[in-house]
């Protein structure tokens, strides 16, 4: 089911020639491709009057296929340091893998727990000197699994609120969110990059001045370890708070 996301952005490494647009419809399509292989999909999302209209097969899957979209791009777009998206992701496997195992869900727990061991390995030879790159490829693949695994955990688990899975994966959220409203603020267009994402900022205005006599790898370095570890209050507050939506949707915020 990964295999759009992960060939479309491939593509995009090899030839630099895959549009923005393409890109999501692809990521879009793993989405739909795992629903018609698992025959899981979104039914609710712990929203009142919106979980009603997810009873409804084709908004419960075209809202998964839009999430699972919107989750790969999102680990693509904090890519840009070394370390940073594969010791996010890590963390972020690992968190659905505890609300799994406590909800007895041994099977999806040991699922995560690959996945997030598998990423830790690669972590070894992207930080510090970056030896190795997710690319595009990997970090639509990476994305589209991370999605799919809060997927199965909700569907699955009906004591697993559905804002957990937004609490452990809000620093790519947030990152994606905000980045199409600066661009739409500045009228850029959504797709295109810029210099301006929190990791972008963080490097030019504090690592640039406070390690100026470092080599830019070190610096690179340390900013993508610092933002990764961002993620680790999430996990483990929606670990202690999963089955509760109220609190969720306040550590959320």
């Amino acid at each position: 089911a990964g295999m759009p996301a992960f060939l479309f952005g491939l593509a995009e490494d090899l030839f630099k020639q895959v549009g923005v647009l393409q890109r999501l419809l692809a990521t879009m399509a793993s989405g739909l491709l795992a629903w018609f292989l698992t025959d899981y999909s979104l039914s609710r999302l712990d929203i009142w009057g919106v979980d009603t209209l997810m009873q409804f097969t084709f908004f419960s899957v075209i809202f998964t296929a839009f999430a699972v979209g919107g989750m790969a791009n999102a680990i693509n777009i904090i890519d840009g340091f070394n370390g940073y998206a594969s010791l996010t992701c890590t963390i972020a496997f690992i968190g659905f893998g505890l609300i799994a195992f406590q909800v007895g869900d041994q099977n999806l727990a040991l699922v995560s727990i690959i996945l997030a061991a598998s990423v830790w390995g690669f972590f070894w030879v992207n930080w510090p000197y970056g030896k190795l790159f997710l690319g595009d490829g990997g970090a639509y693949f990476l994305g589209f699994s991370l999605a799919w695994i809060a997927v199965l955990l909700i569907e699955r688990n009906p004591s697993v609120s559905a804002f957990s899975a937004l609490v452990i994966c809000i620093l790519p959220i947030t990152e994606v969110l905000f980045s199409i409203f600066r661009r739409k603020v500045r009228n850029d267009h959504p797709g295109k990059p810029d210099s301006l994402h929190f990791h972008s900022l963080l490097q030019r205005r504090y690592m640039s001045r406070w390690l100026v006599r470092e080599h830019s790898l070190t610096r690179n370095s340390i900013v993508g370890i610092l933002m990764g570890l961002m993620s680790l209050a999430p996990a483990f507050m929606a670990n202690l708070i999963y089955d509760n939506t109220l609190y969720c949707v306040i550590a959320s915020l």
